[in-house]
């Protein structure tokens, strides 16, 4: 088992520096955008164009690595080691469900106590001079 949770540790390690690059990647490929622009060899326009474009290969590429580092993760397992990491990850999920649930009540009680709040001090009049 010890030279699974080694290779385990290993494809994380090449994972996170997958990940690495792709973010130092992002990184210069904005200075780059950023340089075009000012140098006017591109338009604001074209450059936001060219800096989503960037972005979404670059999410496209993390995403893909990180499929990949959970299909071998996943292939080491057994059976039984697999569905049980399946129930957890669910549970995981229905949680986050729970929590983004009760998190929009909350954005909506206080968006709502704002408008109730806002037309009672509009209707109150201040005289600068008196």
């Amino acid at each position: 088992m010890a030279m699974f949770d080694n290779l385990s540790e290993g494809i994380k390690k090449v994972f996170l520096a997958g990940v690495g690059a792709v973010v130092i990647g992002a990184e210069k490929s904005q200075e780059l955008v950023d340089e075009l622009i000012k140098k006017g060899e591109l338009s604001v326009e074209q450059g936001k164009a060219l800096n989503e474009e960037l972005t979404r290969k670059v999410k496209e590429t993390a995403d893909g690595a990180s499929d990949e580092v959970l299909k071998a993760r996943m292939s080491m397992m057994t059976p039984e080691e697999r569905d049980a990491w399946i129930a957890r990850a669910q549970k995981i999920a229905e949680n986050l469900k729970v929590e983004d649930a009760e998190y929009e009540v909350e954005v909506t009680e206080e968006a709502e106590a704002d408008d109730a709040v806002e037309p009672e001090a509009a209707d109150v009049e201040t005289d600068p001079e008196a």
